[in-house]
């Protein structure tokens, strides 16, 4: 697991050079999918699950998740756009996401992509064994809710390892019954989807594309996590969250 966090990682630090304007979300799928494969010699987890297409989710702006990449879809300056993307070596599946601001963003844009991100951090700093799981949906809603922002509820965190999905789900709002508690050994994301208006989303007749309702913004940032004997390690930490963690 932490030899694909780090391979994943690398992805995101290999994109911060390459997300920018003019460049089509199709073409970011084509980039990532040959860097995973001939750079890192690993496997793009997402192709082929679900019968899923691509290597990555591509979700600009009102896309909460699940976007699909798309050679018409050209990035413009003001877009915000989440990259989620999993990775697997040597059997070990690790799953991230990042939101990047594409040249001058608005003021709301800029602090809906920084507070989810702080959001997620919120979560992440309460992992150890004997936590539980709820403390840390409590957390992340608590932290978006005080900036104005709602919380996506249909979508949650998951466990992961061999496979993509696995037990247990980890939400990311408070509910009133005991959650799962955490023990040394587990690995799971966390990746809150925070929206600037309305929690409220609905999908696509894609089948794929989730979107707010009232057409706002919506902001996802996503790290896989170890629950390690006295805390946490993400696995998926990129290059400058060093500090963050």
């Amino acid at each position: 697991m932490r030899e694909s966090g780090k391979l994943l990682g690398s992805v995101f630090s290999m994109l911060d050079d390459v997300v920018s304007e003019g460049i089509s979300t199709m073409e970011i799928n084509h980039i990532v999918e040959k860097f995973i494969i001939t750079e890192l010699n690993a496997r793009p987890a997402s192709k082929g699950q679900y019968n899923y297409p691509y290597v990555l989710n591509s979700s600009p702006n009102d896309v909460v998740c699940h976007g699909v990449p798309n050679e018409k879809q050209i990035l413009k300056s003001g877009d915000i756009i989440n990259l989620d993307i999993t990775l697997e070596k040597n059997g070990f599946i690790t799953d991230s996401s990042k939101t990047y601001m594409v040249g001058k963003v608005s003021p709301i844009a800029q602090r809906l992509v920084n507070t989810s991100y702080d959001a997620m951090w919120e979560g992440i700093k309460l992992v150890r064994p004997g936590t539980d799981l709820r403390n840390i949906g409590c957390a992340i809603q608590k932290h978006a809710q005080s900036h104005g922002f709602s919380v996506v509820k249909e979508y949650c965190g998951h466990g992961i390892g061999k496979e993509m999905h696995e037990e247990p789900q980890v939400l990311h709002y408070a509910y009133p019954s005991t959650g799962v508690i955490l023990k040394e050994g587990m690995t799971f994301t966390i990746e809150p989807m925070i929206n600037q208006g309305d929690r409220k989303v609905k999908t696509k007749k894609d089948g794929w594309t989730v979107v707010t309702r009232d057409k706002k913004l919506s902001a996802q940032w996503e790290h896989t996590i170890a629950v390690t004997c006295d805390g946490y390690e993400v696995l998926t930490l990129r290059d400058g969250e060093l500090l963050q963690a």
